[in-house]
């Protein structure tokens, strides 16, 4: 072993720079032409793309994130940068540790680019999805790769399994549930544990996902030790998707007489649109509007300590022979 110290590079799904309709336009042009998040073909779907959606959906979605947008910018970019430093201060002087997103700045080119500058010979590619999805975690490997293929001098490359029922991530998801529900000032009737949805096709196709979420939904309530209602949201199109949606089983819920409900988002690594507007205020106004009374949305991990911890912990587990043992 060289004595370089590795690169870790976290990587997230992405944010536009500003909650503005251009930026906006930018940052779904990327999204939605890449070919493992809408998979169909590409003389099909751009025309519906540039000729339809992105004349209509920016400016909606401009909307939606500037409901969230906080001082430092978009969650989800505030969120990982402040992921990417503490795990920094943990691992000390024996790895560097850098943050990426897969749609939008910094890419992940640029940042293996700027790792291998630094030294890492060696570079943990981590996608911060603890559900294996090929829309997700296959497209920051393919985006990864893609980078080592235009580089001639390549550095060694480990990727980050999923891990929907790893130990040290369903401990902390319970710690993190218990105290923000101690926290609230009722008892929810329900959990609503909500993951974001994917076209049924996919997993007709072989795509994880949904078992993987069905095993973390599954793990965490034994060690709550209370029931959790499942649900996948953000659907797109006119597809199917992963059912039951949340916003559908919010509704019922309601009707059925369930009157407090929190709802947790355990598919997520940080707080984002999806979590803070979908869920926290969409979710809210849908339950509450249905006849529920109280509502309450519990945050992702994002950069605590219980979240924190769970990410030294997996990650460590990948970086054996890379670092000196602890």
């Amino acid at each position: 072993m060289s004595g370089s110290r590795p690169g870790i590079l976290l990587v997230n799904l992405g944010t536009p720079e500003a909650p503005t309709a251009a930026a906006v336009r930018r940052y779904l042009g990327e999204f939605l032409s890449d070919r493992r998040v809408v998979e169909i073909p590409a003389l099909v779907w751009q025309p519906i793309l540039r000729g339809i959606i992105l004349n209509v959906r920016p400016r909606k979605s401009a909307r939606a994130y500037a409901k969230v947008w906080t001082e430092r910018g978009s969650p989800l970019a505030a969120i990982t940068i402040g992921q990417a430093e503490a795990l920094q201060a943990r691992f000390g002087d024996s790895a560097v540790v850098d943050y990426a997103m897969r749609y939008g700045r910094p890419a992940i080119a640029e940042r293996i680019a700027a790792l291998k500058a630094q030294g890492c010979d060696r570079i943990l590619i981590a996608a911060l999805y603890p559900q294996y999805c090929a829309a997700t975690t296959a497209s920051v490997h393919d985006a990864a790769f893609a980078a080592l293929g235009a580089m001639r001098w390549q550095p060694a490359i480990r990727t980050l399994p999923p891990y929907p029922d790893h130990p040290a991530y369903i401990a902390a998801l319970a710690a993190s549930v218990r105290g923000q529900l101690d926290a609230l000032d009722f008892v929810p009737d329900a959990i609503v544990a909500s993951f974001h949805g994917m076209p049924e096709r996919t997993r007709d196709l072989g795509d994880p996902y949904h078992d993987q979420c069905q095993l973390t939904a599954r793990r965490l309530s034994e060690a709550l030790g209370r029931d959790l209602t499942i649900a996948f949201q953000s659907r797109f199109g006119r597809a199917r998707w992963l059912e039951p949606a949340t916003d559908a089983t919010l509704e019922r819920l309601a009707r059925e007489g369930v009157r407090k409900v929190a709802v947790i988002a355990p598919g997520f690594a940080a707080d984002c649109l999806e979590t803070l507007e979908e869920l926290a205020i969409a979710g809210r106004a849908q339950f509450l509007a249905a006849g529920g009374e109280s509502f309450a949305y519990l945050s992702c991990l994002n950069d605590g300590d219980e979240g924190i911890d769970m990410l030294a912990t997996v990650i460590g587990e990948q970086l054996q022979g890379w670092i000196p043992s602890a």
